[in-house]
């Protein structure tokens, strides 16, 4: 067992010396929510901005605009694209440039441009590391008051709940405790999770006692997401706290790291959100631990290069960040779009338009790359990623749609393309190879084109300057990989990530690892997402399906459903490269191989016991495994002790019968109902009271009522009363026999 598993849950109080003990009240027994203290949210509009209005700026010596770092991200990524295409345009330029030709030109343009700035970026991020400055200290004193909320949705309940005491206990050891209230705000839409949300807040307000200002909500309908979950926070209770720290569900941030982000905010009157770079930890497959890895070793590079050429102009992800509750009030009302979903109907990437509308107001947002102790997790599985980055292809592409509301600063509108064309180059790549195989399939098998673009007497054969195309590939690739060399360059200076992750060997093991691993991904990747971006054209919208957190296998059937595609693509381009020319086999092999693999790949990285055998020989292996947080340690102790109770997967009906306390506190917690409206009936709520009626047991209540039936009867006060009046089976078959014997005697 993990030692801190053998800890205590919480650290009880000495008592006073010369007080008598006197019996406590039930923690549990108290309200789950504080009182309301209302904010105004008006809803933002898109298309009208009063410039006029904007707020005046109360710390101007803090806005500095970052014209170097801006002018070697951009011009520099600009002058590569225009260098890369000028090369493109010579290697094309032999015996005249056809219009297949041009359409190869632009579509290399378009993607080699997405790599130079991402080239760009990391150059400014690795001279910013270089001489980063250390984080803030911690700060002697707290002024303001925060609440710290997790949103949740259909979550293992020993997860979030294990997590956000880890938290809270980590803030407490550092003094500032007094200055946070915790909060989940729950979306669950599965009964039997509802009540073990609540059994297990129950339990953790009696494991912290009554000084724990530890708070639950459940909304009953999940309007608008979680940004419609963090809104109704807003404003309800977010009035009474003057910033507040988003989580997500799996989420763990150092209370150390919390208390500097509240004395960040706090010394920056103009700061409206500060993010924080959350990195991968507690992944055990294959595919999550090469995600992890990378994340680790590459991602602060990348990180650092947009916090420096964004500044104060940047960007937010929707967690482990601080935001100014009563600006983001004010300013981040977030309307529904125009029309249907996908493209219509409420914003699923709500961050990045968040953070478009509080600077729009004239507040800052801005990142901390550089400061320790927040996490997350990653998807275990290459099904489970695509599942979720369904999800963000649509939000993405639905900022087309807000890319150019009124009053945006251009660097807003940057995030916005940056997400859009981060999904749209998987189509665009997809063209590019496509074209390369039928201009090598025109050179063999058809006539030349004879109508180009000038007049000539001859006809116009499709060919290349194989030695400069030669060069311009070496080009390509030095620049697709240098961002990794400048994590990896890092790494290895840095003393405590080169220990953490094994040494020099062991580091360049694994990068070369990543590379290999993530050359492989990335044609099943480029599918996937073209894919994603079709099935949204045509209209189809994503839903909204909790994620999977735990490691664990899909089932193999499945995976083979879902890349069956892959592989005949793959196939039918190897057979029919190898018809065309042998050469455009080896050009395109990378992708052919890791196309012709995607299912066993898909398979085999998303076992747990492989990762496990890489993580015993030290690939993969990452600062965060070799010395664990002590954050990350206490939040994984408390989730088995809290999943050993078994209380995830208990059916809710049969908690809440078999306990008459519970029930009691659930009821407090149910909102109050109008009442009906005379005519209206609810066919849920109708079917449901049916069901109990003629059931005799509670086993046969349960059996029959459906999923949205038995959300009905937990949210019914009268209904749950006809639920604790049927017996168990074995009490009718008991009081049955004893009828019997009765009458015998």
């Amino acid at each position: 067992m993990d030692a801190v598993a053998a800890l205590p849950l919480v650290e009880p109080a000495p008592p006073a010396e010369d007080t008598p003990a006197a019996p406590a009240a039930d923690p549990a027994a108290a309200p789950p929510m504080p009182r309301e203290c209302r904010l105004g949210m008006p809803t933002q509009s898109l298309w009208r901005f009063d410039a006029r209005k904007r707020r005046p700026l109360a710390a101007p010596a803090l806005r500095r605009t970052p014209w170097i770092s801006r002018l070697v991200t951009f011009g520099g990524g600009l002058a590569l694209t225009v260098y890369g295409g000028h090369e493109m345009y010579r290697v094309i330029d032999v015996g005249g440039v056809t219009t297949l030709k041009w359409a190869l030109l632009a579509l290399f343009v378009l993607n080699f441009s997405w790599i130079a700035l991402a080239f760009s970026s990391a150059v400014v991020g690795f001279f910013a590391l270089l001489a980063s400055r250390r984080p803030p200290s911690m700060p002697e004193r707290l002024d303001a008051r925060t609440a710290v909320v997790m949103p949740i949705y259909n979550e293992a309940p020993s997860r979030v709940f294990g997590a956000l005491q880890a938290i809270l206990q980590d803030v407490e050891a550092t003094g500032f405790g007094a200055n946070f209230d915790w909060f989940f705000l729950s979306d669950t839409t599965n009964p039997d999770i509802w009540i073990a949300e609540e059994r297990a807040f129950i339990a953790m307000r009696r494991r912290l006692g009554p000084q724990a200002r530890v708070y639950y909500r459940r909304r009953e309908k999940n309007i608008s997401r979680k940004a419609g979950n963090i809104a109704d926070f807003v404003t309800r209770w977010g009035g009474a706290y003057e910033q507040m720290v988003v989580l997500d569900a799996d989420s763990l941030m150092a209370g150390e790291t919390i208390v500097r982000l509240a004395a960040a905010m706090e010394a920056d009157p103009d700061a409206g959100i500060i993010q924080t770079l959350p990195l991968i930890i507690n992944r055990n497959t294959l595919f999550a631990r090469v995600q992890q890895f990378a994340a680790r070793i590459y991602g602060p590079v990348i990180a650092a290069g947009l916090s420096q050429w964004m500044g104060r102009d940047g960007n937010y992800w929707g967690h482990n960040a601080i935001i100014r509750t009563e600006a983001f009030a004010h300013h981040c009302g977030l309307p529904d779009l125009k029309g249907r979903p996908p493209f219509g109907g409420h914003i699923l990437s709500h961050d990045f338009v968040e953070a478009a509308l509080i600077r729009r107001a004239g507040y800052a947002v801005y990142m901390m790359p550089t400061l320790d102790g927040s996490y997350e997790e990653s998807p275990p599985s290459l099904i489970d990623l695509s599942i979720r980055d369904r999800r963000w292809c649509q939000g993405n592409l639905q900022h087309s749609r807000v890319l150019w509301a009124r009053g945006f600063h251009w660097a807003s509108r940057q995030h916005f393309l940056t997400g859009i064309f981060g999904y749209l180059t998987s189509p665009l790549w997809l063209c590019q190879l496509l074209v390369g195989i039928a201009l090598v399939f025109q050179a063999s098998y058809f006539r030349p084109e004879y109508f180009t673009s000038q007049f000539t007497l001859f006809p116009v054969w499709p060919r290349f300057d194989a030695e400069r195309s030669l060069a311009l590939f070496a080009l390509t690739m030095a620049i697709l990989l240098a961002p990794k060399a400048f994590g990896l360059a890092l790494a290895l200076i840095d003393a405590k990530t080169r220990r953490g992750s094994g040494g020099v060997f062991m580091l360049l093991v694994s990068t070369l690892f990543e590379v290999l691993m993530s050359a492989l991904f990335a044609p099943i990747m480029m599918l996937i997402q073209t894919g994603h971006v079709f099935h949204i054209l045509f209209g189809f919208d994503t839903g909204w399906d909790p994620q999977r957190r735990d490691d664990g296998s899909v089932p193999f059937k499945y995976i083979v459903k879902r890349h069956q595609s892959h592989v005949a693509l793959g196939l039918l381009t190897l057979v029919a490269g190898l018809m065309i020319s042998p050469s455009l086999v080896a050009w395109m092999s990378p992708t052919i191989a890791g196309l012709i693999l995607a299912i066993v790949i898909s398979w085999i990285t998303g076992q747990r016991w492989l990762g496990l055998v890489f993580r015993r020989a030290g690939v993969l292996v990452t600062p965060e495994e070799t010395r664990t947080p002590p954050i990350a340690r206490r939040g994984r102790a408390l989730h088995r002790l809290l999943a050993r109770s078994g209380q995830d997967d208990v059916n809710g009906l049969l908690a809440i019968h078999a306990d008459p306390e519970l029930r009691a506190l659930h009821e407090d917690w149910l909102p109050a109902r109008p009442p009906r409206v005379r005519g209206q009936i609810s066919a849920d709520r109708a079917m449901a009271e049916a069901k109990l009626a003629d059931a005799e047991t509670l086993e046969q209540a349960v059996d029959w009522l459906d999923r949205r039936e038995r959300l009905v009867v937990l949210g019914d006060r009268a209904l749950i009363g006809m639920l604790a009046r049927l017996p168990l089976a074995t009490e009718r078959d008991a009081a049955a026999r004893a009828g019997n014997e009765r009458q015998a005697s």
